[in-house]
Formats: C-alpha cells, structure tokens, sequence
C-alpha cells in the first residue's frame, strides 16, 4: 500500500470511528474536508436518523443532502452538542491549525454553537507546535497587503492563496515560518488586526476529542 492509500485508510478508520460520538435525533455539526468527506458518507451508510446538520461549507453541504441529510442554517440552531470535523495541524493539548481548506470562518461559526468538538484526523497532523504547517488567515482584500507586512514583523511570511475565494466572498493568506507556542494568545492577538476576518487557529475552540488514525489503529485523546 502506498504512502496515499495508507494515509486514506487511516482516514477511512477515524471516520467511522466518530460515528460512535454522533447521538440519534440530534443536530449534528459537520465539518468540511477529505476527512469529513469520509465521514458522512459513513454517517449515510449507518443510518443513524438525524434532526438535521449544521455544515460549514457548501461542499460538506452538498455531501450531505446527497446522502439525505436535512442541512440547517446556522442561524436556525441555538446550540449543538457535538462538532466533527478535521484539523491540519493538532498538538498536544487540542489546539488546532485549520483552514485548509478555506472554510475556516464557517468552521469557527459552527464549533462556537457545539458544547464539544470531535476532530477526526490521521498521526500526520499531530505536532508539538503548530506552525508547520501554513496558517490560513481570512482576510478582506483591501487589507492583504498590511497584513502581510505585519506578519514579517512576526516572523511569518504570508503569501495570498492563488486563485482562492472563500465561500463568504474573501481571501486567504497563508503565512509560513511560525511557531505558535500560545496558541490562545496568538489567535486573540491576530483576531484583533483590521481587516483579518479569521484567524485558522482553533484555541478557544480547542478539541475536546481528539480520534487519530495511526498504524496501531485509531488513538483516543480526550483533553480537559
């Protein structure tokens, strides 16, 4: 098995795993990536009944009324008990890099509505700090190149994602060269920068679980 499909079938394994964390008749916040992907077409073939999804991007949406599933609006929901969803970096604590895949926003929007967060991820996105891989920062185009300019104050070198135009009409930066040793602190710090719409650093919105698909199998991290 290559390196691809391996990482797929460790992806495959944590997908069905988080089935055990969806409760019936609930509403359920669904994530987006090729991670989640997996996830709900387990969730389609599992037939677990669902009062509905919240989803954080059109693609998850899409995803998900194909398989059948009733997609609320945000707006609609006062609260959900559980968010699955990825990350691109996880470290120690639950502390998450994500953005990706340019729905950070939306991510964010659906977590705050969920009293926990699964993230379902293979070992390769677990680090001891986050920065390796590049943060993904939602911004309004006028302000990019201010932005950029203070991230290189910081240390970071931030570049605009070609070609890529969020589902809320925005851009992404993706800053390079960081390591974010206070996760909190520096999602609180960048968030407060004019023109930043989201910063794809999940602290304050932390994992509460943490499923990773590994060679011994999928790990449980539970975190406090």
């Amino acid at each position: 098995m290559d390196k691809t499909a391996h990482q797929n079938e460790l992806k495959r394994q944590v997908a069905q795993a988080a089935l055990a964390y969806v409760e019936p008749g609930s509403v359920l916040g669904v994530g987006t990536g090729s991670t989640v992907d997996l996830f709900i077409a387990a969730l389609a073939a599992s037939g677990i009944p669902l009062a509905g999804a919240v989803s954080s991007s059109e693609r998850s949406t899409q995803a998900l009324r194909a398989a059948g599933i009733t997609v609320l609006e945000a707006a609609a929901v006062e609260r959900l008990s559980t968010y699955i969803d990825g990350a691109d970096e996880i470290d120690p604590k639950g502390h998450m890099i994500k953005g990706g895949g340019a729905a950070l926003t939306r991510e964010k929007i659906v977590a705050d509505l969920a009293d926990r967060f699964v993230c379902i991820a293979d070992a390769s996105k677990c680090v001891e700090v986050l920065g390796r891989f590049p943060l993904p920062v939602e911004v309004i185009p006028m302000a990019a190149p201010k932005l950029i300019r203070r991230f290189a104050e910081l240390g970071g070198q931030a570049s605009l994602r070609a070609g890529c135009v969020t589902d809320n009409g925005q851009h992404i930066l993706d800053v390079r060269g960081l390591a974010i040793t206070d996760p909190l602190a520096f999602e609180a710090e960048i968030s407060q920068w004019p023109g930043v719409v989201t910063v794809g650093i999940f602290a304050r919105h932390r994992a509460r679980v943490a499923l990773i698909g590994a060679a011994e199998g999928v790990r449980t991290l539970n975190f406090d």
